[in-house]
């Protein structure tokens, strides 16, 4: 490869990936969340203040919990970010906006959590929580909050499976006018970290490899791609 060519490689494989998109028409469903995806749509009609969401890392729960918030114009609060807080402190929170979607809920101390639910409650507002796990498996030691999560709707999304990342990557080189070889897609899926924001960030990278280089998007650039980024990772 011309000297040229390695420097422009070089430059545009180290740009920064850009942040993740978390528009609805992004959103890939499929049988592993379509029924978490149901519950928000199901919104402001919920049973109770609070719904739980809950998955694994890289299962999309984070994109949903976005999606509701643009939804129901909710604020976004870390579970931990409440530590600390005085009841005026979540009063004014709670005040703010009758949506809020916690993030790592089952980090919130429990106490500012309670006072925070029953804020909501008497304002008919609601709480989104988000964790990896529901809430059944934290572990509560105020009996008042554990009865009101438990008289809560759960829902769980499941990791993606083969399907749903094919059908994300192939999303994500439409949305980029991209084409692929005969089994790349098929080959990235059975390599590739199990999470969406892999799938993202592996077409982006795709993108601009075969951009700097003037290469197919074929097997052996698929190849090199999940190569690099593994080794990012250990940089």
């Amino acid at each position: 490869m011309p000297a040229e060519a390695q420097v422009a490689n070089q430059l545009t494989f180290d740009l920064a990936l850009p942040p993740p998109t978390y528009a609805r028409e992004d959103f890939v469903v499929a049988a592993s969340n379509r029924e978490a995806l149901a519950w928000l749509d199901r919104w402001p009609d919920w049973p109770a203040p609070a719904l739980a969401l809950s998955g694994p890392a890289g299962s999309g729960k984070t994109h949903l919990g976005r999606i509701w918030a643009a939804r129901a114009a909710a604020a976004l609060v870390e579970g931990v970010d409440l530590e600390g807080k005085s009841v005026p402190d979540l009063t004014a929170l709670s005040n703010a906006s009758a949506a809020i979607v916690i993030e790592h809920a089952n980090r919130a101390p429990e106490r500012a959590l309670f006072h925070l639910y029953n804020l909501m409650r008497e304002r008919r507002g609601h709480l989104l929580l988000v964790s990896e796990a529901p809430p059944a498996h934290w572990r509560i030691a105020l009996p008042d909050l554990a009865s009101r999560l438990r008289a809560a709707p759960a829902v769980a999304v499941a990791p993606p499976d083969d399907e749903l990342l094919g059908s994300i990557i192939l999303k994500q080189l439409a949305d980029r006018q991209l084409h692929t070889g005969a089994g790349v897609v098929q080959y990235l899926v059975s390599r590739m970290e199990r999470s969406g924001e892999a799938a993202r960030q592996i077409v982006a990278a795709l993108d601009r490899r075969a951009l700097a280089e003037r290469r197919e998007i074929d097997r052996r650039l698929a190849a090199d791609v999940l190569d690099e980024l593994e080794k990012g990772k250990d940089a």
